[in-house]
């Protein structure tokens, strides 16, 4: 007997018939004696929905957002649980609050401080099938909190780390973690195993079959995470720790157009300043990424970064009074961009691929606009009407013919 925590995404559950579905892939689990916990996100497009409804009313506050948010995954976990009982499967829908997540940090984007899942317990021991709503918490306050897009596998990796299951399963509507997206690569490859380091690089490059968060934390408390797709029997991809070793794999091309680009022109080269822009961000809840600076001139310079498209009015915002502030020579920003990068363990030590990587996407013609790198991954930025065309060479190059990259002397 294992114990499993399985998640279904919205596009798994967004109708009754898919609730059906999704109830005749958990029972086999069930029925072969395994404890299973389940975790479901908002029905296909509600969360969307939800958003365009509070967008009419042009009010924005966080907090009410939250509230109406949650009612999404709410509604999923009833349903799948009258689903389940139809197939004569015990089952209990749990809030976020029920289950025992608690979260701190911002409104839409909390971050989960402790689980604490003594009813959970309760009912497994009882012989129930828990049915959680992910994708919320409760904060000190006694607020609903949510985890911020993709959060649902959050809460299923937590909650998986928490009941010290054998696994956590995330069901979606693709049947594992490719080389490229399939979409735009039709020869992109199923990779059967991935590395949690290199699952996570993807992630946060774009890749958009598991949250970053919920990779770093399965990492963090080695919970193993199978992805596989909830239509089908297809085999999946494993993301879990991997044995030591040198060799290089470039796993994957990725790439990310939901950002934009910010820049602060002619910052003052005094200590300090780069400290009072970025804490203003940080202050108001905006990430930001791939922070460059640019060679002094005279006694100014620029800085520039990454910000994700969702959050581009407010950074400007912030940047704009900033700027004023430090007396720096303008604000400008770039939304006609994107980001490729190509990842694998042991990037760092073969100073070929970068070389490489610049090459490919000067013969087929892009202009790289910023640069960054980190011990699995380089990233650029390119105009993005140019994505498709970046991938594909790169993929080309990097996975289909598996150029053998040689081993530093």
């Amino acid at each position: 007997m294992s114990r499993l925590v399985l998640k279904f995404g919205g596009s798994s559950v967004a109708d009754p018939g898919r609730m059906h579905a999704v109830a005749a892939r958990i029972e086999p689990f069930v029925r072969e004696g395994n404890e299973v916990v389940v975790v479901v996100s908002a029905r296909g497009k509600t969360t969307d929905e939800l958003l365009s409804l509070a967008g009419e009313l042009r009010g924005q506050d966080n907090r009410e957002m939250d509230q109406l948010l949650a009612t999404g995954e709410q509604q999923s976990i009833a349903l799948l649980a009258l689903a389940l009982r139809d197939r004569k499967i015990p089952a209990r829908s749990f809030t976020g609050l029920q289950a025992g997540i608690y979260a701190d940090g911002y409104h839409m984007e909390g971050r989960i401080r402790t689980v604490q899942p003594h009813h959970l317990e309760k009912a497994l021991a009882e012989g129930a099938v828990p049915v959680v709503a992910g994708f919320q918490g409760i904060n000190a306050s006694g607020d609903i909190i949510t985890l911020g897009r993709g959060g649902s596998d959050l809460s299923a990796v937590a909650l998986a780390a928490s009941l010290e299951a054998d696994a956590c399963h995330i069901y979606t509507d693709v049947t594992g973690v490719y080389s490229a997206d399939p979409r735009l690569v039709p020869e992109a490859r199923k990779l059967s195993r991935v590395s949690y380091g290199v699952c996570m690089e993807m992630a946060v490059m774009g890749a958009k079959v598991l949250q970053a968060r919920s990779v770093e934390m399965a990492a963090q408390y080695d919970v193993p995470v199978y992805v596989a797709s909830s239509f089908d029997e297809e085999e999946g991809t494993w993301v879990m720790r991997e044995d030591v070793n040198e060799r290089l794999v470039v796993q994957a091309v990725t790439q990310d157009g939901n950002v934009a680009k910010v820049a602060v022109l002619g910052v003052p080269d005094v200590p300090g300043i780069a400290a009072k822009l970025f804490g203003a961000l940080g202050q108001n809840g905006i990430g930001v990424e791939m922070i460059i600076q640019s060679v002094m001139r005279g006694d100014v310079n620029d800085i520039a970064f990454l910000v994700h498209k969702a959050f581009l009015g407010e950074a400007i915002r912030i940047c704009r009074n900033v700027a004023r502030d430090i007396e720096a020579q303008g604000v400008t920003f770039d939304t006609e961009i994107a980001r490729i990068s190509v990842v694998g363990a042991g990037i760092a030590n073969h100073p070929e691929v970068p070389s490489k990587m610049f090459s490919i996407l000067a013969d087929v013609g892009i202009n790289i606009d910023m640069i960054a790198s980190t011990s699995q991954s380089i990233t650029c930025v390119i105009p993005s009407g140019q994505v498709a065309t970046a991938v594909r060479a790169l993929h080309r190059h990097f996975v289909e013919e598996e150029a053998p990259c040689a081993s530093p002397s």
